[in-house]
């Protein structure tokens, strides 16, 4: 059930109808539009009794929503989510992912040390990037393979985004280190793992920070955005989809990379959507391509590994970008964008002080 609320309704009478609902023994989850304020109604088993809202004061009509995902639904909000960062620093300026700038998210599969990610932070925010992506926990297929650092990474990329000004994602796998992500990141990652893991996605919905959602390797589309539900439904409304390739008959690369998901989730959605080429192809070689494709089909971003030293890198070095080949793809990724009257947010000003602070440390 949806309660759309008059233009010209005030936030006393939003919140009229939001105690309404709730001593009705339901949830309300009010969510502002640039037209209208919706608030979608959860907790109910059956069909919710219109009467007693439709009288209520700034209250314009109350309808029912056929799909089984409310409040991901463009029914509930039909303005595309923009999710608002502060600058991470003093010496950058805030930024978003949705509208009409291009996030860029860039970095190592995993944190290996404070001088790997200090190498790459350096050439990734000088190239435009405004995230710096690192595992400090890495869900690996083999039990023996490196499992990231823990703490100890996060605190790393915690000194690379004061150091940078890149905001920091990160994957968080169970509830303990969900609650260490909170604590230092800037977006918390939930993984093409665990993007069915209920339980984790319940306790993402509580956290205070973003959720950028991976889809499932085998996912249908219902199932990503009633994922997506899962969080919002416990009040995170914050959430980055992300499209990382499904699993396929394909041996010629790792996954395959689904674009047509991006229009798709934009039709049904109001969500943000990015890309991860690394991870969908799994080919260094097949990354920048894909990478130009996801701009030109309307993806809001893109999530890319880049290690400075790949053939030695714990994990994914096949698919991670040498620096050089980053800032090539961002300057394509920038020419591809403003064809399509978007842009990559300007990293003039990041890039000054990326170059001082270098350039100090060297002397």
């Amino acid at each position: 059930m949806l309660v759309v609320m008059q233009a010209q309704a005030t936030e006393e009478q939003v919140r009229a109808v939001c105690q309404k609902i709730e001593a009705l023994g339901y949830r309300p989850h009010a969510m502002p539009g640039a037209q209208r304020t919706a608030i979608g109604i959860t907790g109910n088993k059956g069909e919710v009794e219109a009467g007693s809202l439709e009288e209520m004061p700034g209250v314009q009509e109350v309808i029912r929503v056929s799909k089984p995902y409310k409040l991901v639904s463009r029914d509930t909000k039909p303005d595309t989510t923009i999710i608002k960062f502060a600058a991470a620093n003093a010496h950058t300026q805030p930024v978003t992912i949705g509208g009409r700038d291009l996030a860029i998210i860039a970095g190592p599969c995993g944190i290996e040390s404070r001088d790997q990610a200090f190498a790459i932070a350096e050439r990734v925010a000088r190239a435009g990037a405004q995230f710096f992506r690192g595992g400090a926990y890495k869900p690996r297929t083999s039990p023996y393979s490196f499992q990231g650092l823990g703490e100890e990474g996060l605190k790393i990329m915690a000194e690379v985004r004061d150091r940078f000004g890149l905001l920091i994602v990160t994957e968080a796998v169970d509830y303990e280190s969900l609650d260490l992500v909170d604590q230092y990141a800037d977006v918390i990652q939930i993984g093409a793992r665990n993007m069915q893991n209920f339980s984790l996605l319940k306790r993402a919905g509580r956290a205070h920070k973003p959720v950028l959602l991976k889809r499932g390797i085998a996912a249908t589309l219902e199932e990503f955005l009633m994922a997506a539900e899962y969080i919002m439904s416990e009040g995170n409304y914050n959430i980055v989809l992300c499209e990382r390739g499904v699993r396929t008959f394909a041996d010629h690369t790792r996954n395959t990379l689904d674009l047509s998901i991006v229009p798709a989730v934009q039709r049904l959605s109001h969500l943000p959507i990015i890309v991860d080429p690394s991870h969908g192809t799994g080919k260094r070689n097949k990354v920048t391509p894909l990478s130009r494709a996801a701009v030109a089909v309307g993806a809001d971003g893109l999530i890319v590994e880049v290690h400075h030293d790949p053939d030695h890198a714990l994990s994914d070095g096949m698919q991670s970008l040498y620096p050089d080949q980053f800032d090539t793809l961002m300057e394509q990724v920038n020419q591809i964008a403003a064809v399509l009257e978007r842009g990559v947010q300007s990293p003039a000003k990041v890039q000054a002080k990326v170059r001082e602070r270098t350039t100090i440390a060297v002397e």
